[in-house]
């Protein structure tokens, strides 16, 4: 993944209905467990896990190109090798699957919009995947500025349906059995407005309603100005519309003229003194991360992220009511204490703060650390057992691995882990516990917390609290613990090629980094994740490998998830490739 912690890339820049009591809930849940992969993170609550076992991963069973531009997305000018592309989760419903397709046109990744995105319905038939129907969609990505890898078209099932999203922030209710637009939903006026985006996966609760974000940019200048509107829209099973301002749901957070700092604008090394005060900026309004889904918790409770306009370092959780009225707003500005001195070089050494700076700051802004929200990013919030809330968040300075934040469920900020970014973590609940799947990449070729080689060395030494470089997947307790690791070692950069020949070079001495950005887990606690160097792989509870399987190429890319199938079978994706493998 060629991303904001290279070099070369650091520039771009469930409802619970009180029918029944328990066992109805836990019924239900089990139903929509046991029907497959309806949406992100699978359910409402984005655990990422199934009551079902994963198939073995002895073949590929299916190979189908889902992004026929990705040589353009990859050429010099766009990827410059790597694919900066999120993708939609594979969706699963029985012997059915639903997958987003591209096609049009593609120019360049400035201008993504030239492509048009569709929702495909694909079934099992006579051991292929065969296509159904497919369902052209009129849904553009916000503009390329802010986001920098294109941004994810992601549609959910509910019921009988597949909510696909549309132009102006609206989404059609689409047939699964047909195909047909049976209606289309806007909350925002009944014109369509292009400056309007839908703008990350839609959830879907255990009642069939649905949840998503939507932003509207001026689109003269949509990251130089500030935003006209943001909503949080629900769209009940029966069709009834409801949306509320994210001004309007939220309570304490910045507003839109308030100051906001940013980083020193000073060369490195930072801060530039120890009691130099950051620049501020005017904030801009309150609005969603890009690529966000937001969760529901199974008292109703909804919760998004989102941030200020014109700043990353002031983020917010949201908890709203199920009626979209504000329940409580936690801030992720100044969370963290674990700058300059802890996670940082010692002070006055390479890739340290500069000499006599506090311990604990970011040294880019000389005040505690904040989990940062970038449009680049496909996390989204994960409500785990207790009700705490979970969300993976960014952070330069600990050299771009960003944090993993836990809130309570009042909004209580309980606990961070040092890798969070761009991750949807997963849910293994055993025992009367639970405990946290995510990927967890130490980055190399990335200084500290600059972009100044003299200052922060690329190259970690012993002395740095970030080395070695190395790339795990890792389980945490409740608390954020670790509970085991593993660590993928490999080192060959393999391509598969027309005629199922593969061939290797051994060029990554120090592994490669975990690309999954939701993984999945099984009923047996079996950790599903893909790698950039190509491979499927399928961890065993304690962190030992269990199997992997090669797909198509050793390639940096933008994060995708995984998913399993009512049957067990395992969906992954790799260099525009759905990729199917089981027994």
């Amino acid at each position: 993944m060629k991303s904001l912690r290279r070099p070369t890339r650091f520039q771009i820049v469930a409802l619970v209905v009180a029918l029944g009591g328990m066992t109805f809930v836990l019924t239900t849940a089990l139903s929509q467990q046991s029907s497959g992969w309806p949406q992100w993170g699978h359910d409402q609550q984005h655990t990422g896990t199934i009551n079902v076992a994963g198939q073995n991963l002895n073949h590929i069973l299916a190979n189908i190109i889902y992004d026929p531009f990705v040589d353009d997305e990859k050429a010099p000018a766009n990827g410059d090798g790597d694919l900066l592309v999120h993708y939609q989760t594979p969706l699963v419903d029985g012997n059915d699957v639903y997958m987003e397709f591209k096609s049009g046109t593609y120019t360049s990744m400035v201008t993504w919009e030239s492509q048009t995105w569709n929702e495909k319905k694909l079934s099992w038939v006579g051991g292929n995947l065969v296509e159904q129907w497919n369902f052209q969609s009129d849904w553009k990505p916000v503009p390329f500025g802010s986001p920098s890898w294109e941004p994810v078209f992601h549609a959910t099932l509910a019921g009988n349906f597949v909510y696909v999203p549309g132009a102006g922030g609206t989404v059609y209710k689409v047939s699964k059995a047909t195909g047909a637009a049976l209606a289309q939903y806007s909350a925002i006026g009944p014109d369509i407005d292009h400056n309007i985006f839908e703008t990350g996966p839609i959830t879907a609760d255990s009642a069939g309603n649905i949840y998503y974000n939507v932003l509207k940019l001026n689109l003269s200048n949509p990251w130089g100005k500030d935003v006209i509107g943001a909503w949080l829209v629900k769209v009940t099973a029966g069709g009834a519309v409801s949306s509320a301002a994210f001004q309007d749901i939220m309570t304490g957070e910045m507003g839109k003229n308030d100051p906001c700092e940013v980083g020193f604008s000073t060369p490195p090394p930072w801060p530039p003194s120890p009691t130099a005060v950051a620049p501020t900026i005017q904030c801009g309004g309150v609005r969603p991360g890009i690529n966000v889904a937001p969760a529901v918790g199974p008292d109703g409770t909804i919760y998004t992220i989102a941030r200020n306009h014109f700043v990353t370092r002031y983020g917010y959780l949201v908890a709203v009511n199920s009626d979209l009225t504000p329940k409580w707003t936690a801030t992720m500005h100044g969370v963290l204490n674990d700058g300059c001195n802890v996670q940082i070089p010692p002070n006055g050494t390479p890739g340290g703060c500069s000499a006599g700076a506090t311990t604990g700051v970011a040294p880019d802004t000389n005040s505690l650390p904040s989990g940062r929200i970038l449009d680049d990013s496909s996390s989204s919030p994960v409500v785990a057992p207790d009700g705490s809330i979970i969300y993976g968040s960014y952070t330069r300075y600990n050299y771009a691995q960003g944090h993993l934040l836990r809130y309570s469920s009042t909004g209580q900020f309980l606990a961070s882990y040092i890798f969070g970014w761009d991750d949807t973590p997963a849910i293994y609940s055993h025992g009367g516990t639970f405990s946290i799947a995510t990927k967890d990449n130490h980055y190399g070729g990335v200084g500290s917390y600059c972009n100044d080689d003299t200052v922060c060395p690329p190259d970690r030494n012993a002395s740095n609290p970030g080395y070695p470089e190395q790339y795990f997947v890792t389980q945490l307790s409740p608390s954020l613990g670790v509970e085991w690791r593993y660590q993928n070692t490999n080192t060959l950069s393999c391509t598969r090629h027309p005629d199922n020949s593969v061939t290797f070079v051994s060029d990554h001495p120090h592994g490669f980094e975990w690309c999954v950005n939701a993984p999945a887990i099984d009923s047996a606690g079996v950790v599903y994740a893909n790698s950039e160097d190509g491979n499927l792989f399928a961890l065993n509870q304690g962190g030992t490998l269990k199997q992997k399987i090669f797909q198509q190429l050793a390639l940096g890319a933008a994060y995708t998830p995984a998913s399993i199938g009512g049957d067990g079978k395992l969906y992954s994706q790799n260099d525009g490739h759905l990729y199917v493998v089981g027994n």
